[in-house]
């Protein structure tokens, strides 16, 4: 094992894979559509340096975040890549994204105004780029698509030191459903025929994860993979993406227990004859969801073993009568691969009731991030 056996519980992430399924994205959609992979959140959760020095051979175009400390973290780690800023800026964000030179996405006429302004502040003599998001349905950021010619308009006037460098979209279903995309896309190019600047000039964007393996014809400029890149499938349908996180903990205590004995808060588990149950150092305060009590599993020693009562903040419970010779200190898997068994991302978010994306960015920073590379490619 990559830890000390004092460390209860931590992620081991593959930055071999995460390298494989971006070159997957490339060879979905071809040559020409630059890469920008998201790395928002930490990177799924996952560890944002790890995941840009993993990505670096690929060669992305830039990355996308969705703050603007998110994007100044990349700058602090040496990226000179264009950033994109995706989601909608705080009033008073827009002088430190033209400091660090961060990319904006707007949504709105007042933030071109204020991004003008503070382009102003800085001087220089190129206008400052932005990216301007057309809503075609998400519906929660973006200029109107039926409104294009109307803002279109508007825009260049409030962009003083400004320039759109960039018009996108975001798919709201691409992981279940290609017309909805079809749709969409038609949607933003009734907005780009609307739009006073030459599609020459802009860089076009849509495609997320699913888009990209489901529809990779609609990649235009460039595609934004998210989810896939990290090891979690995009959607029903689209092929499987090669793991990247596993969730390890270790072995506190080692029970043999009698029949009649209960576990956990509320007592929810009673042993029905004698058993032999281990504690698992990781719990909710680490990420793993609380709904896994008494339905999810674990694998010790290459075999499955049930979560047993309900999960605590600091501990959960595993039964493992059936398993010989685990041992305080051994190795538990809560998510990935050890031997023949596997517990995988989608059947932990499935047991939990939530997608994949809820549980890679809900696991603490308890857990210590583990970046190992195979080399493979």
């Amino acid at each position: 094992m990559s830890t000390d056996r004092h460390t209860r519980a931590w992620i081991e992430v593959q930055a071999g894979a995460v390298r494989r399924n971006l070159r997957r994205v490339r060879e979905s959609v071809g040559p020409g559509p630059a890469l920008i992979p998201m790395v928002k959140a930490d990177a799924y959760g996952l560890g944002v340096s790890g995941a840009v020095a993993a990505m670096r051979p690929v060669e992305p175009w830039g990355f996308g975040v969705a703050t603007v400390d998110e994007g100044r973290n990349l700058r602090d780690l040496g990226i000179t890549l264009p950033v994109l800023v995706l989601s909608p800026l705080p009033p008073g964000a827009y002088d430190a994204l033209v400091e660090y030179g961060l990319t904006p996405c707007l949504s709105e006429l007042e933030g071109v105004a204020k991004l003008s302004a503070a382009a102003a502040k800085r001087g220089g003599t190129e206008p400052f780029p932005f990216h301007v998001e057309v809503d075609t349905g998400m519906g929660r950021t973006g200029f109107d698509w039926r409104r294009a010619s109307e803002w279109g308009e508007t825009i260049p006037a409030l962009a003083e030191g400004a320039r759109v460098s960039g018009v996108f979209t975001h798919f709201h279903s691409a992981d279940v459903d290609a017309e909805s995309v079809r749709l969409q896309w038609e949607r933003l190019g009734d907005a780009l025929d609307a739009l006073p600047w030459s599609r020459d000039e802009v860089m076009v964007h849509a495609c997320n994860s699913a888009a990209s393996l489901r529809l990779p014809g609609l990649g235009a400029d460039g595609v934004r993979p998210g989810i896939f890149l990290y090891g979690g499938s995009a959607g029903a349908g689209l092929a499987a993406p090669e793991a990247v996180a596993s969730v390890r903990a270790r072995v506190l205590l080692v029970r043999d227990v009698p029949p009649g004995s209960t576990l956990g808060y509320g007592a929810t588990h009673v042993a029905r004859g004698w058993r032999r149950w281990a504690t698992l150092g990781i719990g909710y305060g680490d990420g793993l969801p609380r709904r896994l009590g008494n339905r999810g599993h674990a694998v010790l020693a290459g075999a499955r073993v049930p979560i047993i009562g309900r999960i605590s903040m600091d501990v959960t419970v595993v039964d493992i009568t059936d398993v010989p010779g685990i041992e305080v200190g051994d190795v538990g898997t809560l998510i990935g691969s050890d031997g023949p068994e596997t517990v995988s991302l989608e059947e932990v978010a499935e047991l939990a009731g939530t997608i994949n994306y809820e549980i890679l960015t809900g696991l603490t920073a308890r857990l210590p991030r583990i970046w190992m590379d195979d080399g493979r490619d």
